[in-house]
């Protein structure tokens, strides 16, 4: 049976970093995937220049072309500062997404990240795909995002796998993709490198008796049996 399948992400790339090798093999298996972005993504720092809003995005719909997404939007919530936004708000942009794409499968962050963003996309995604709303996906996943979830605080709240997909077959696909990103990707040994992403995918296929694996958490199934 056929899926849709979508993932929310805070910020450009982060929809790669967390889930790219995924996503394609559900592209593969004939799944229509859809990408949404909840913030800008660059405004944040002290360099920034707002010519590059527009250059991110378009590297996100190139990354996506790549990937096999069925679409990409943007939401425009202000970077690192979804705390200035009401939960409210960013719920019902959510549920605007859900209500649209009736989603099987959901892909989104690791509700303990670093960064704040990332914890109230998650709190806003699990929201507004609670049980009760119409169109509530059977599958939540969350993954882990490169230069934030690894830098969490090592306590129990820690990014703790339950669910690898092999992507021995995608990674090189997902690096790729990740190219586009000539804005967000630095240098090893910073974490959000190619070499950080092949690592971490490694590491996780070895967890997992692979070659290379992303990690997700299940946050909710609803099974029919």
């Amino acid at each position: 049976m056929k899926n849709t399948v979508l993932v929310i992400a805070a910020h450009p790339d982060d929809e790669l970093l967390g889930a790219g090798g995924t996503l394609v093999k559900h592209v593969a298996a004939g799944d229509t995937v859809h990408a949404r972005i909840l913030g800008e993504g660059v405004t944040s720092r002290d360099t920034h220049d707002t010519a590059n809003i527009s250059v991110l995005h378009s590297q996100t719909e190139k990354a996506g072309a790549i990937i096999g997404f069925s679409s990409v939007l943007f939401a425009h919530l202000p970077d690192n500062a979804f705390d200035t936004v009401s939960l409210l708000s960013i719920v019902k942009e959510v549920e605007k997404y859900i209500a649209d794409i009736k989603p099987d499968v959901v892909y989104t962050h690791h509700q303990f990240d670093l960064n704040i963003d990332h914890r109230l996309t998650s709190e806003a995604v699990m929201t507004a795909c609670r049980p009760c709303n119409e169109h509530a996906p059977s599958k939540i996943y969350a993954f882990e995002t490169l230069s934030s979830t690894e830098w969490q605080v090592k306590d129990e709240r820690i990014f703790k796998p339950n669910m690898y997909v092999d992507i021995s077959d995608t990674i090189d696909k997902k690096i790729t993709a990740l190219r586009e990103y000539t804005l967000e990707m630095r240098e090893y040994p910073h974490s959000r490198s190619f070499d950080g992403v092949r690592i971490l995918s490694q590491y996780r296929g070895m967890e997992a008796g692979l070659h290379h694996a992303e990690a997700f958490c299940l946050l909710r199934e609803i099974k029919n049996i």
